[in-house]
């Protein structure tokens, strides 16, 4: 049997975390029909059936299915190899690729690649602006080597196996309104029943920050919220503020300092928190993630309101 190719067990993995041919060639930039010619010789090189047609698609078989848990195994050991290596430099250098949610890539990993970038001019870090149900498929099979996920009280994210977690912010919540509510003309808290009345605005349904949104107009407030609109942008929910008389729930790191047409103020009721959190593989870390991590880590504690 000739030796694996680890470029095509990583096709194979990638497959499996995927699913579909098309996703795969996207993700690793080449066409269907060269993704589907490379499974096939690997698929000789295993001398048994690893595809099975599925529709209009294919399906791993078992042997597939245990070929690519192994390539996941392989992978890794590829990658502490690498990372070893890097380690016998003096300097950092290398490639690392972070994603994260729009006021975490504004606050942390955008601020971290140039502090980063100015120390290790060999670094080379590439951001994507992406949703941790994204970015969590990317981690796993290679294609992001950081990402930064949201986490609201009451709402835990997914911990996948091979995934390590760490929190590095966390900061409460805030009611947003236009500053020609009644309830704005004191600066002080605010009670949620007295929004009862009010429409609201929330990120995307099934999103952490929807059901913390809902959930708290219930438990604090005891009614269902008018949930009107819905975005994951949070300057479009602060235009819905300002422009229809709206009111928000949000994180202080998506909120302008100073804005006139806004109000903000904390909840009388209670405390609502969300969290920022370092996602990333479990194993060894080459010297470029850790110079970036820890430039990550730094901004963080830069970051007002910080707990």
């Amino acid at each position: 049997m000739a030796a694996w190719d680890l470029r095509r067990l990583g096709m194979l993995r990638e497959l499996q975390e995927r699913g579909t041919l098309a996703a795969v060639a996207e993700a690793l930039g080449y066409t269907p029909s060269a993704v589907s010619q490379q499974l096939a010789v690997l698929e000789r090189e295993a001398g048994t059936p690893l595809l099975a047609k599925a529709g209009r698609g294919v399906r791993l078989t078992d042997a597939g299915r245990l070929l690519a848990d192994h390539a996941g195994v392989l992978l890794a050991a590829a990658d502490a190899a690498r990372a070893d290596l890097d380690a016998l430099h003096d300097d950092v250098r290398g490639v690392v690729r972070a994603g994260g949610l729009q006021s975490a890539t504004r606050a942390l990993l955008i601020p971290a690649l140039a502090a980063a970038g100015a120390a290790h001019p060999e670094l080379r870090v590439e951001i994507t602006e992406m949703e941790l149900e994204q970015a969590l498929p990317e981690l796993r099979v290679g294609g992001l080597d950081v990402a930064v996920s949201d986490e609201y009280d009451g709402h835990p994210r997914p911990r996948p196996r091979g995934l390590v977690v760490e929190t590095v912010h966390e900061e409460p919540l805030r009611l947003v309104l236009p500053a020609s509510h009644p309830q704005a003309r004191r600066r002080r808290a605010v009670h949620l029943e007295s929004l009862r009345d009010d429409v609201w605005v929330s990120s995307a349904s099934g999103t952490g920050h929807h059901a913390l949104v809902l959930s708290t107009c219930r438990s604090l407030g005891g009614y269902e919220p008018d949930l009107r609109h819905r975005s994951n942008d949070a300057d479009v929910q602060l235009e819905l503020v300002r422009s229809t008389g709206a009111v928000a729930l949000l994180p202080p790191l998506t909120l302008p300092a100073d804005d006139p047409a806004l109000a903000v103020r904390d909840i009388a009721d209670g405390e609502v928190s969300r969290r920022l959190s370092l996602v990333t593989r479990e194993g060894p870390q080459p010297p470029a993630l850790r110079a970036y991590l820890d430039a990550v880590r730094d901004a963080a504690r830069r970051l007002p309101g910080r707990r």
